[in-house]
């Protein structure tokens, strides 16, 4: 499948305009099965309940089935289940679809394809979810655009429950641009209209993409590319009188703007154009502020002691000065965000304290390390440790709650930390590392 996926690659990136009037026979047995591989155990199951191993009991014959299914225009997914997990810094629940493990396996085929495609239409100012383009590569150009460009206004924009309100119709209007075979087509608009299951009722979906499928991060962000992205590109660029750029990582982005006036009449037309497409933003999320080297005078002009700031991937980005004065971005962990992991981290310790004590620090080490690898960038060292100072307190607290009777006095849990010590921070990402990214910043 791997040279046949090169080959469509070859002839999108070499034709913009060509339509692919044959796909689905790529989802053949020998390539279902190599989907099946890559899928991860031990994930929660679907609503029949079947397990990856289970499915793997029998392999050769229920691929073989699926295909048959797919030929005959027969297969249908199964609904997804509905759960509900927690929202980071908030009370409310967000929704979470799991489906079945054949569904996946055929989501996965298709994404394949859908990449395959898309990858080189879409623009350099998507982030998320596309091979090597990560949260710390978004937060590099956007630092680029904010000191190395003319940005003195930043809009901040929310859309209001994105992946609940892509519109089905104008999803299929927008695959149609690239893809003309229609059961490659039917399949899709069979997921997106797949239905989920909740409290043993079955709840039909009009409107949204397959939230926990494999196949959503792609169709979100060919919904974003024709909706935002090239619309971003080829009016509100050559509206602007001044700069102007964007940063999209999935449905979360960021606008630069050299003038205020271009930033007002972008957010005003902002709403119009995702309206047109069944989305709105959310306004209480959604801001225009002034930043950058002149957001100071700004604030004093306004009556503000400081300028404001604003958080995009889980970072409060703020006005500063270089060591030699001049103006400089720089980021610290959002409040919200550190919030939300140290209530995970309490819950997590105050179910489990009296479990062994070498797996506690185990999961917790790990926590830290992946915590790290995500948080220490350029100048975020001291939010960090003092994220680390909260972890050690929380441990501490909860490992002399294992028992009626203390485990330890502060002395004694500093000695404990030394036989299971705690990984200390550094800094992990340099956001002014452009190396990768030279080609599409110049």
């Amino acid at each position: 499948m791997e040279t046949k996926l090169k080959r469509i690659t070859e002839l999108a990136k070499s034709d913009k305009n060509l339509v692919f009037n044959s796909l689905v026979h790529l989802l053949n047995e020998s390539n279902l099965k190599q989907c099946h591989h890559q899928l991860p155990k031990g994930k929660a199951t679907g609503v029949n309940g079947t397990t990856k191993e289970m499915y793997e009991g029998n392999l050769d014959h229920n691929i073989e089935d699926l295909v048959k299914r797919m030929k005959k225009m027969a297969y249908r997914p199964v609904p997804v289940k509905r759960t509900y997990i927690d929202k980071p810094g908030s009370t409310k629940k967000r929704p979470l679809g799991i489906p079945e493990h054949e569904d996946k396996i055929v989501q996965m085929g298709i994404t394949r394809i859908l990449n395959a495609i898309y990858e080189n239409d879409f623009l350099d100012c998507s982030f998320g979810f596309r091979p090597k383009r990560n949260c710390h590569d978004a937060l590099k150009i956007l630092n680029v655009y904010m000191e190395q460009r003319k940005t003195n206004y930043i809009v901040d924009a929310d859309i209001k429950g994105f992946f609940d309100h892509v519109s089905h119709d104008w999803m299929m209007k927008f695959l149609r641009h690239r893809i003309n075979d229609p059961n490659l087509l039917r399949i899709i608009a069979r997921f997106l209209k797949g239905g989920y299951m909740e409290e043993g009722k079955y709840i039909d979906t009009d409107r949204g993409t397959p939230q926990g499928g494999i196949i959503s991060p792609v169709l979100a962000n060919i919904y974003l590319h024709y909706v935002l992205d090239l619309w971003f590109e080829k009016v509100v660029k050559k509206q602007s009188k001044g700069q102007a750029y964007m940063v999209r990582y999935a449905d979360d982005f960021v606008c630069c703007f050299q003038y205020k006036e271009d930033a007002n009449r972008f957010y005003t037309n902002l709403i119009q154009r995702l309206r047109k497409f069944h989305l709105e933003i959310a306004e209480d999320k959604t801001k225009i502020i002034s930043f950058g080297p002149y957001a100071w005078k700004d604030a004093k002009r306004n009556g503000k002691r400081k300028p404001s700031t604003f958080d995009f991937l889980g970072f409060t980005h703020y006005c500063s000065t270089s060591k030699k004065g001049t103006f400089r971005v720089k980021r610290k962990s959002s409040k919200k965000k550190v919030r939300a992991k140290l209530k995970q981290h309490k819950a997590w310790l105050k179910a489990n304290r009296t479990r062994d004590i070498q797996d506690i620090m185990r999961r917790i080490q790990q926590s830290l390390v992946g915590y790290y690898n995500y948080y220490c960038i350029t100048d975020n060292a001291y939010e960090v440790h003092y994220f680390l100072r909260r972890i050690k307190h929380l441990l501490f607290k909860w490992m002399n709650r294992r028992s009626q009777r203390k485990s330890f006095s502060w002395e004694k849990f500093e000695l404990f930390l030394v036989k299971y010590p705690l990984p200390n921070p550094r800094t992990k990402t340099n956001i002014y590392d452009l190396r990768r990214h030279i080609s599409y910043i110049l």
